[in-house]
């Protein structure tokens, strides 16, 4: 079954999953530390980034970094060429508040910009907290932050960051639909979801509605809504009868944590507006 798509944002999601890499890494001079990067996107463009630093580190600290676009105009997928969390598993982090599992999510947090986290397998998507910010002023101390704490050795998450993932799922009356619905989620939706630096947690099954929430890139996208109506719900409605509807909610965190950005955003804006008046 092929799926009917949005065309922003689930250009890739079909029953049959293609993915792909390009890319090398270039020699340096010993004494200097680098990670080179490739924007695959419209306008592909690459750099690379020389930093000196000792040379019993030039090994453990050469990374190749690679920038791809995501459905969500706010959001840039980062590939470090190596795994970051592994396997399957994810964690989004909408805010520093929710971020205190993982030492990398609060280390980018710290950068000017930076709204919100997503970990993914072997990815990382950053959201940035104005359109009107240019990436090119990003990305560069996103790069560092990362190279940084890949040197240090030290684990992304903490031991119990997902001791309780399993026991979160809401079964609910249903429960073998519920477990093809996670089956189909896991197998069909994520991993072409996870490549546009996003991913999707299932949280309750009622009265015929499955109840998802958006994560990483997902989040706020322009096109979350129609990936859900005419991508997901399509899909789980073919293999599984008992499906009516697919929405999308948010929890009372995500809420806080936007109502509180809205209220940043807007001291923000008075302060640029008292700044302008100042000058002229």
């Amino acid at each position: 079954m092929a799926l009917r798509l949005c065309r922003n944002c689930f250009r890739r999601l079909t029953v049959s999953l293609e993915a792909s890499s390009n890319g090398s890494a270039k020699r340096i001079s010993p004494g200097f530390r680098s990670f080179s990067i490739v924007s695959r996107g419209p306008n592909a463009i690459s750099h690379s980034f020389l930093e000196q630093a000792p040379v019993s580190q030039q090994f453990r600290r050469h990374m190749f970094i690679q920038t791809q676009d995501t459905p969500n105009p706010n959001s840039l997928k980062f590939l470090p060429g190596r795994d970051v969390l592994g396997g399957t598993k994810t964690l989004d982090c909408p805010s520093l508040e929710g971020a205190k599992a993982s030492t990398l999510a609060k280390m980018l947090f710290q950068i000017d910009g930076v709204k919100g986290v997503f970990l993914g397998p072997d990815f990382l998507t950053i959201t940035r907290s104005d359109e009107d910010l240019e990436w090119s002023l990003i990305k560069p101390h996103v790069f560092a932050t990362v190279m940084d704490f890949f040197a240090t050795g030290l684990p992304v998450v903490s031991e119990d960051a997902f001791s309780n993932s399993a026991a979160n799922v809401d079964y609910g009356e249903h429960q073998e639909t519920v477990q093809m619905i996670l089956e189909l989620l896991d197998t069909r939706i994520r991993p072409t979801v996870q490549e546009d630096g996003g991913d999707i947690e299932f949280v309750a099954f009622t009265d015929g509605v499955v109840q998802l929430r958006m994560q990483g890139s997902c989040s706020n996208c322009p096109s979350s809504t129609a990936t859900l109506k005419h991508g997901i719900q399509n899909m789980l409605q073919f293999y599984v009868p008992e499906v009516q509807s697919v929405e999308e909610v948010t929890t009372i965190v995500d809420e806080i944590t936007q109502q509180e950005y809205e209220k940043v955003e807007k001291k923000l804006a008075e302060l640029r507006e008292k700044s302008k008046d100042l000058e002229t």
